[in-house]
């Protein structure tokens, strides 16, 4: 491991290096030489057109000469300000040219400032079509060439009257204001009725509130009025107090109540007014996002492609193409197998009210809609009358079909079409996708590309009879990937028994596949060597898992995505992870051979592997229970089905009948715990991929495949390096470490000796020989048999006597 982070890191201090070559990110310097040539420009350019109001006229006679330098000229930017005006304001839009001098300003300033592009490009984009329409506008009131409009505001004028007239174009420039508004300030019909509305509001509290101070101006008159009454009429207090009183009390409270009511409303309509600024305050960034926010800003996101940065995909050119690719439809096979299944049907008494044909590579659906009252079991149960009626091997009933009022019957055609690996490679599903690992496995009966994500299946078994097109199918996986997919991006492991469907693949050992560290050949054909490749795996998956737990991530892309954006620190051990891929062409013989051995690393791979990017796939000749078990199934909800010979097999695959129904030759049912769908698989021939593998192989490659974590089983070497003088220099300091930290692992001594996983393992085998720890059980760290660093002393002063 420590091997294979220090070749990473070498590759980082590389791309470093050559980042800045061939980089078209503008250093900070640039960016203010560059801006403020574009604010100087924008500057030339608006006093050019200011001049060109008052001096454009007398230029006109010497405009003819530019540029000779013979000429004067009155624009106050000389000849070129003078020519550029012309070009602009005269020929272009007229007065709204100012607008292009703004943008060039403006633009200017985003670059010195380094503020986001996005937002200018917009300026520009609606900058632009506000020039075009103000031009239009100002060229609709003049009736020749003008600076208003310009040219083109004149020539659009001209066009658009003579076909539509002067009301046409007042309504189109109308609709264009309109859609402005619409669209960049999001005005609509509601807000245009809800600002009349608020208007209205605001006059009719206004009305109200000059009612409420006439009245209340009202009634302090006639308070004033009660109290001159009053005076002049007091003569006996004692009768004319209470009376006095009793009309001016409620005088006195209605002029209280009536002001309070005024001062009430006016404080309303004051609230009503204010307006509430929330302050946006910016998020408080930690030093570590700071520390990244400059890494990127620096140096650009990680790249985990730019070790092969001249790393060429493989061209179509090496697919072959096939003349009879496209599907030819035989109207006579059409209107014969109609007959013969209405035909058939009738025989039954079960009427068909409509029938329709879809005609894909290999199969032509039939979709059917019986008459009322006709049992869907009926017609179910005819699948073998039917076929002896068209006389056609591989029928098949859909009743009915999911999400269709309808019944399919899917009847092979005469003359096959071949479904190449070219087509579906080049097809725009295919070459669009921004799937995380993209399979284009062929087409369904609709003739459409079908192309699925391993990385959401996330594991496939795969399974058929022997000839029907499992390693064609294999091989379509692996050339769709590699079609997509980077060398930094997806790494195999290949496992072949058959020892011959998957040798092809050695030329891209160093661009594409992983293996074991002490491995000679990438390829895995020894079922021994499957069995440690298989227990690696799960030390990689676990190795993952940790990395994503320290990093905060639920799954590789997370993680990956923080890596790139460099919050990760590789000196804690965090690197680039690219996908592992593990094929196996024949389950049946590891199971013979291998047994529990090898289905539980397989199932634990199955059961965990998904979120950190391990992605099974699983072929068989063999679909029987014993091979394809309960745990096998139940984590492999992803299944394809070619031809198999009986029903027993299809239940087995896919809990259900039909695959004992398909015609061969590449004809296959897709499940993903779903529906089946029906599809013609590509077909990718020898030739095809040894072209492939030997473009890609004649590449700049990595130093060595990828190196999976060594896995010593229990047979490991016990017995090695017995001899005192073969022992590592860091035996000593090893034998101390393990005894303080009272604990036998290759993984301790790597952290605290900053050691490869191969020479931590070989010190831990030289340890066991000398009696410091114990023999190897399994997941489980080895027993330490010195209790101390004193003991240890004397055991190896022991040995050298």
């Amino acid at each position: 491991m420590a091997k294979k982070i220090s070749k990473k890191n070498t590759s980082k201090t590389k791309s470093k290096v050559t980042l800045k070559k061939p980089s078209l990110k503008l250093s900070n310097q640039q960016k203010l030489v560059y801006g403020s040539l574009l604010i100087i420009i924008g500057v030339l350019l608006f006093i050019s057109f200011l001049s060109f109001i008052f001096t454009g006229k007398e230029d006109q006679s010497v405009l003819s000469n530019f540029p000779e330098r013979t000429e004067a000229y009155k624009n106050w930017a000389s000849q070129l300000g003078a020519w550029v005006s012309e070009l602009f304001i005269s020929r272009g839009f007229g007065i709204p040219s100012f607008i292009f001098s703004g943008l060039v300003f403006l633009s200017g300033v985003y670059v010195t400032l380094n503020l986001k592009k996005s937002r200018l490009t917009k300026h520009w984009i609606w900058g632009t079509l506000i020039a075009i329409w103000l031009s239009i506008l100002f060229g609709f009131f003049t009736h020749k060439y003008d600076f208003l409009g310009g040219t083109i505001g004149f020539e659009i004028n001209q066009f658009l009257q003579d076909y539509i007239g002067k009301i046409g174009t007042i309504l189109l420039l109308l609709f264009g204001l309109i859609s402005y508004l619409a669209i960049r300030f999001k005005v609509t019909g509601e807000s245009i009725v809800s600002l009349f509305r608020s208007a209205k509001r605001n006059i009719n509290e206004d009305l109200t509130l000059d009612n409420e101070t006439v009245t209340v101006a009202v009634d302090n008159s006639l308070t004033e009025e009660a109290e001159s009454i009053k005076s002049a009429f007091e003569i006996n207090l004692e009768q004319s107090e209470p009376t006095i009183s009793k009309h001016s009390s409620p005088k006195s409270s209605s002029e209280e109540v009536k002001i309070e009511v005024e001062s009430t409303k006016e404080k309303e309509a004051e609230t009503s007014e204010l307006k509430v600024e929330v302050e946006h305050i910016a998020e408080e960034k930690s030093e570590t996002d700071n520390l990244s926010d400059k890494l990127v800003e620096d140096f650009g996101l990680f790249d985990p492609t730019l070790e092969l940065g001249k790393y060429q995909f493989p061209p179509l050119d090496l697919l072959k193409k096939y003349d009879n690719e496209g599907i030819s439809i035989d109207q006579e096979e059409l209107e014969e197998n109609k007959n013969r299944i209405v035909e058939t049907l009738n025989n039954y008494k079960i009427g068909i009210s409509s029938i329709k044909a879809t005609i894909g590579p290999t199969v032509t659906l039939y979709e059917i809609v019986p008459d009322a009252g006709i049992r869907i079991s009926k017609i179910k149960n005819l699948e073998d009358d039917i076929a002896l009626s068209l006389s056609a091997l591989g029928i098949r009933i859909i009743a009915p079909i999911p999400g269709k009022g309808t019944i399919g019957i899917e009847v092979p055609n005469k003359k096959a079409t071949i479904v190449s690996m070219r087509s579906v490679i080049a097809s725009q599903k295919f070459q669009q996708s921004k799937m995380q690992l993209p399979i284009a496995f062929g087409k369904t009966i609709s003739n459409e590309t079908f192309v699925v994500d391993l990385a959401k299946m996330p594991h496939l078994l795969m399974a058929g009879a022997t000839g029907q097109g499992k390693s064609v199918g294999l091989n379509a996986v692996l050339t769709s990937l590699l079609y997509k997919k980077h060398p930094a991006e997806v790494k195999f492991v290949l496992v072949d028994p058959k020892k011959v469907e998957l040798t092809l693949f050695n030329k891209i050992e160093r661009h594409y596949l992983a293996k074991l560290p002490d491995s000679e050949e990438a390829i895995i054909t020894d079922n021994t060597k499957v069995i440690n490749t298989l227990n690696s795996l799960c030390i990689e998956m676990d190795n993952r898992y940790e990395l994503l737990k320290n990093a905060f991530c639920r799954n590789i892309a997370e993680y990956n995505a923080k890596f790139k954006a460099r919050k990760l620190n590789p000196n804690d051990g965090h690197q680039f992870l690219p996908y592992i891929v593990l094929v196996v062409d024949e389950f049946a013989d590891l199971i013979m051979t291998a047994g529990k051995e090898v289905e539980t690393p397989i199932a634990r791979l199955a059961q965990l592997a998904r979120a950190i990017g391990i992605h099974l796939i699983i072929a068989t000749q063999r679909p029987s229970v014993n091979v394809i078990t309960g745990i096998i199934k139940a984590n492999f909800p992803a299944r394809i089905a070619f031809r198999v010979t009986s029903k027993i097999d299809s239940r087995t695959i896919l809990d259900g009948s039909g695959a004992d129904q398909l015609i061969g030759r590449g004809d296959m049912l897709y499940t993903q715990g779903n529906d089946l769908i029906r599809l013609q698989c590509a077909f990718v021939d020898t030739p095809e991929v040894e072209r492939i593998t030997e473009f890609i192989g004649s590449q700049k490659a990595y130093p060595d495949a990828h190196l999976l974590p060594e896995y010593v089983g229990e047979e490991g070497g016990t017995n090695l390096d017995i001899d005192i003088e073969d022992r590592d220099k860091l035996f000593r300091e090893a034998a101390e470490v393990i005894v303080t930290a009272q604990q036998g692992s290759a993984s301790l001594l790597q952290r605290k000796l900053k050691l490869g996983y191969n020479r931590a393992g070989r010190i831990i085998d030289q340890l066991e020989a000398a009696g410091i720890v114990g023999p190897f059980e399994g997941s489980k760290a080895r027993q330490v048999l010195v209790p101390d660093l004193v003991a240890l002393d004397q055991l190896l002063e022991n040995e050298n006597q």
